[in-house]
């Protein structure tokens, strides 16, 4: 294998301290501030209790090729005491410039629960230039009973916004900090939520390497270049640096660290119009993400290898325990996920559940199922062959329709095609009458799919009981890959890990929702088919609820766990569980984004600008009251906490006794405002929210007024 086809981290052992008196003065050259060749400064991560992860990146303007450098640790913040690494009083590594100048080491041989600091040296013209000095801190030993202390957070998008939420949590007294996904989007000025980035926008230097969307500077990253400037750029952020430096991070990631609501090697800009899949793409994001984050990989010699077949290339799932109260499982949900389970190409006429098969899935036939008929065979083929002759010019293809097709959707067709034919070619539409002796059940329409290439009805607003039907007849048929997100052996490995922990909390470290976020717009004076219930987002755990049940589960009769997840730019905070057993619950702990679109205002813009939506009456009103939807009515009882209009992180902090949770909320409002050199006035505009979990219990308290309460979801109260 030639160099040039991987990285690896540097294993290196630290041995004893060494005092100022060890070193030589008349060879001794002052180390002095040289952090402009350190562009994006340092991180640390992933540490174990003997070992942590180190990583720089170095930049010469006057220099080519690979960059030498060396590696200082010590216990001390002035490098008094600096650690002997493999014998030597510092590392010497090279920064190659194949991966950009980025340099990793796996430093081992250290203290538990030990505060140490580090940094890179450049020489130049006689010079000893060093980065910006990072903090890290290992983890304490396996039988240490002592607290820990973390946060967690998701969703930092640069373009036009400003990382407010990274200033306050720098300032705060934490063991390492946990990123659960989107750490960079991979888009340019989406014209969706990336407006007003002339502060901080991002211009691809390698704009043919790129996607291009035709508007305006509209591009999504493609190539290796691409996707390495987004790091580099948003990793050239003094706050986000201020918390590099300062703790180290555990990361994981979700979809925009390649490609929007992606699975696999797939995107979804295109709805399906065009095939999506593109392993070269796939693997440029895990390239970029493997140089540029401080990861441990449970294989310790793992060397990225971009030659490697898909999805073998890289293996992100792992799992840490600090002492004897927290076990952290990180866990990767879009590398081995399937398709979503609606399509976004899919024919919205398509009966995917038929009469027979739907009663026996729920014992009797639901108001909600939809008549359909044969369309080869029904009033001698009529409707066919006139759909069909029709198709090209209405934007469908004539070979989707066939077979067993949605009467409604037949009609709504009818209803376009008919003005545009002689009176005498022209098909009547399917009476009230007749469908009324039709058989009934689920078509891709019924889920709330109304257009071809549309994702509402696949990835959004789909319709709940419709959905859940179609969800379980094929979970069942496929033996439940229709829903596969973790893949065989990385769930096999989750459910082990967690079932056979032994220490008081086991923590997932999930990258999208868990619990279910349902709305019952079914009493209000809407048109069809927006009078109904709904799963609000199909791209979380919501579009595979048989997998979900099939997760919590398995985790029913292990004590004490705790879901954290990002990605949705709200906070929430429930007791997600089984459909087939409400006893089998966990409890979730959800951040909203450091500066990422909030949930409402996402909704809020959705509603302004989607056509589908433009006739649905108040439907601004809907999105500016998602919060009283979720939370108010009975739709959602294991919902205890719902913000959808801050940014921020949690922080967390537990013991052998309490979980307990502090919700860092800013409003979004200040996201576009830098607050650099206004930190007490950054202070003021936070507010916090607590919440409790005690060892051995299932339940999720929340501090009132001082006091604990319970979160009962049986009356939707705090108790």
């Amino acid at each position: 294998m030639e160099r040039r086809h991987f990285l690896r981290a540097l294993l290196a052992t630290a041995g004893a301290a060494l005092g100022p008196a060890c070193r030589e003065p008349d060879t001794y050259v002052p180390v002095e501030p040289g952090p402009e060749y350190f562009p994006q400064s340092v991180a640390s991560g992933d540490p174990r209790s003997e070992s942590v992860i180190l990583w720089t990146r170095v930049a010469d303007a006057d220099a080519d090729g690979d960059l030498e450098l060396l590696l200082e640790v010590a216990t001390d913040d002035a490098f008094v005491d600096l650690l002997t690494i493999d014998g030597g009083m510092g590392l010497s590594v090279v920064a190659e410039a194949d991966f950009d100048g980025c340099v990793k080491v796996k430093l081992r041989g250290l203290e538990p629960a030990t505060t140490y600091y580090y940094r890179f040296v450049y020489a130049r013209d006689g010079r000893r230039l060093a980065s910006p000095t990072g903090q890290t801190r290992t983890a304490p030993a396996a039988d240490a009973d002592v607290p820990v202390r973390f946060a967690f957070v998701s969703c930092q998008d640069y373009i036009g916004r400003y990382y407010n939420a990274y200033r306050r949590l720098a300032t705060q007294e934490l063991d390492f900090f946990v990123h659960l996904g989107d750490y960079i989007y991979e888009t340019t000025g989406d014209p969706g939520f990336q407006s007003g980035g002339e502060a901080r926008g991002i211009a691809f230097d390698d704009a043919a390497g790129a996607i291009d969307f035709g508007e305006g500077d509209y591009q999504a990253a493609r190539s290796l270049d691409n996707y390495r400037q987004l790091y580099r750029t948003i990793r050239s952020d003094p706050a986000l640096q201020a918390v590099h430096e300062r703790m180290a991070m555990l990361a994981i990631w979700d979809d925009h660290e390649f490609s929007n609501d992606c699975y696999g090697a797939s995107g979804t800009y295109f709805n399906d119009e065009v095939d999506e899949t593109d392993e070269d793409r796939r693997k440029a994001a895990n390239q970029a993400w493997f140089e540029y984050m401080p990861v441990d990989y449970m294989e310790e010699d793992f060397r990225y290898d971009a030659s490697a077949t898909f999805p073998g290339d890289i293996r992100i799932y792992r799992d840490f325990t600090f002492g004897q109260h927290l076990h952290l499982v990180l866990t990767d949900l879009r590398t081995y996920r399937a398709d979503h389970v609606v399509p976004e190409g899919a024919f919205p006429g398509t009966v995917v559940v038929e009469e027979a098969a739907l009663m026996a899935q729920l014992g009797a036939l639901p108001g909600w199922a939809a008549p359909y008929i044969d369309v080869d065979t029904y009033a001698g083929g009529i409707y066919g062959d006139v759909l069909r002759a029709a198709a090209p010019a209405i934007g469908y293809d004539p070979a989707a329709i066939t077979g067993k097709l949605d009467a409604d959707f037949i009609n709504r067709l009818l209803a376009e095609i008919n003005p545009t034919l002689p009176m005498a070619e022209q098909v009547p539409e399917i009476s009230e009458a007749d469908k009324m002796g039709l058989r009934r059940g689920v078509a891709i329409a019924t889920t709330g799919k109304l257009g071809l290439h549309s994702s509402f009805g696949s990835r959004y607003l789909v319709v709940q009981e419709a959905f859940d039907a179609f969800a379980r007849a094929r979970f069942e048929a496929s033996g439940g890959d229709s829903e596969r997100t973790m893949g065989p052996e990385q769930e096999a490995w989750f459910l082990d890990t967690m079932q056979g922990s032994d220490r008081t909390w086991k923590v997932w470290g999930n990258e999208f929702t868990l619990s279910p976020l349902r709305i019952d717009l079914s009493t209000l004076p809407l048109p069809p088919p927006f009078s109904n219930r709904f799963f609000i987002v199909g791209d979380s755990w919501d579009g595979m609820p048989g997998r979900r049940d099939v997760m919590i589960e398995g985790l029913a009769d292990v004590d004490n766990v705790v879901v954290i997840t990002g990605d949705i730019h709200a906070f929430f905070a429930g007791t997600p569980m089984s459909r087939n057993d409400p006893g089998a619950k966990v409890i979730e702990l959800v951040t909203s984004s450091i500066t990422s679109t909030t949930f409402q205002r996402e909704l809020e813009r959705t509603a302004a600008s989607e056509p589908s939506l433009a006739d649905v009456p108040g439907v601004d009103q809907l999105a500016s009251s998602i919060r009283d939807f979720l939370v108010l009515s009975d739709t959602n009882p294991h919902l205890a906490h719902a913000d959808v209009t801050s940014n921020g992180f949690v922080a967390v902090e537990l013991d052998g006794a309490t979980f307990t949770a502090t919700y860092h909320s800013i409003p979004d409002s200040e996201v576009t405002t830098d607050y650099a050199g206004m930190e007490a006035a950054l202070d003021g505009l936070f507010s916090t929210t607590r919440f409790r979990v005690n060892a051995g219990e299932r339940e999720l308290y929340q501090e009132q007024g001082g006091a604990w309460k319970r979160w009962d979801t049986a009356t939707r109260t705090w108790v």
